[in-house]
């Protein structure tokens, strides 16, 4: 499924790449219009805190999700209880620009990630798109604690 969020939900957009999803995220200079005329052209869902825009996606029968909460923990229970996670697509995105990202070689990225990271991991993906490294830091551990917490299957 491909997303669209608006500018008021940068995080949302951010996690919701990391679960895998194609998530456009709009900047502050796309208006409401071409917003609605990306996610027709794109069959996006639109993922919106905004009622208005809510409204006028309705109107041109484009999918939305309107988000009435602040809380990013409760805006992807919402999202995630709506559509469902392809376990095989988590951290396949860049969170930056949402290209896909590819597994590369350990000699590749020599010089190009901090000595430390070097030494002691082993596996790294890249972003040729915005040219960004990955590698499981000490964030990884948060990051699969929700992703976890999203994906377990029910009892």
């Amino acid at each position: 499924m491909k997303l669209l969020c608006d500018q008021m939900l940068g995080s949302l957009a951010k996690w919701l790449r990391i679960f895998g999803f194609d998530t456009f995220y709009a900047n502050s200079e796309i208006t409401d219009q071409e917003l609605l005329k990306i996610a027709e052209k794109e069959n996006r869902t639109v993922i919106t805190r905004d009622k208005e825009l809510t409204q006028k996606a309705r109107k041109r029968n484009v999918n939305v999700i309107q988000i009435k909460i602040t809380d990013l923990e409760e805006q992807l229970n919402q999202v995630l209880n709506l559509i469902k996670v392809d376990k095989e697509l988590l951290l396949t995105r860049c969170t930056i620009c949402n290209s896909l990202i590819k597994k590369i070689n350990k000699s590749d990225v020599k010089g190009k990630v901090p000595e430390k990271v070097f030494a002691n991991k082993d596996e790294f993906w890249f972003c040729s798109n915005c040219n960004k490294f990955y590698w499981t830091g000490s964030h990884f551990d948060k990051i699969n604690e929700k992703i976890n917490k999203f994906t377990k299957n029910p009892q």
